[in-house]
């Protein structure tokens, strides 16, 4: 029984005076077109985070010894100038997140994805030039058909031997989530890797 509000009678059989709920000042069942506020948010407003979604994936070489990076080095004004990376980019609507990994690997390295694995998301608060929310799904491609292109408009591709994957000039955060994209383990993680003017908080993660 909400508070305020009463169905007993009188002892002479009288209903009592119709209560004012103290919820909202509505009267029940009179003023039928009035909604209660009870308080809650609204299920019309706006989510209040929206982060950008996008791709990343890392491309395999037939031997398995060696990963497709992107030297980051053709655009001045490039957040990610100097820096290596993997492929990917910003999901497109209409597609769903696969789609959207086949196309960054066939727009930025010429090659088709013909196998491949989601090893996480990534939840990067904060993390754009401008302090965008970013939200990633990283993939590994562990078979492709083609040729990779030498060079794209953000920079010049390179395989890489894993061993020395580490050793380059990269984001702070990737040297923390890069050896659960190539480990043993076959559940993906899910991880938050909140950032501040360019440089990484914190990092979680959980595998399930």
């Amino acid at each position: 029984m909400v508070a305020g509000w009463s169905i007993l009678r009188k002892p002479d059989g009288r209903r009592p005076q119709e209560p004012v709920s103290q919820v909202s000042g509505v009267r029940p069942g009179k003023d039928r077109g009035v909604p209660l506020d009870l308080g809650f948010p609204s299920l019309s407003s706006p989510m209040p985070y929206n982060p950008i979604v996008a791709t990343l994936g890392y491309v395999l070489s037939p031997d398995r010894s060696e990963v497709l990076m992107i030297h980051r080095n053709a655009r001045p004004d490039d957040q990610h100038l100097g820096k290596y990376n993997g492929l990917g980019g910003k999901m497109e609507p209409g597609e769903d997140i696969a789609a959207c990994m086949r196309r960054e690997i066939l727009e930025e390295a010429g090659i088709t994805c013909e196998s491949m694995q989601l090893r996480g998301t990534l939840n990067w608060p904060g993390f754009g030039k401008h302090g965008e929310d970013w939200l990633g799904f990283i993939f590994l491609i562990d078979r492709y058909a083609g040729m990779p292109l030498q060079a794209n408009a953000e920079g010049t591709l390179e395989w890489v031997a894993l061993q020395r994957l580490m050793t380059l000039p990269m984001w702070e955060g990737d040297r923390h989530f890069l050896p659960l994209v190539f480990d043993a383990d076959p559940r993906p993680f899910h991880g938050v890797m909140p950032y501040r003017d360019g440089r990484m908080q914190s990092w979680s993660f959980t595998r399930l």
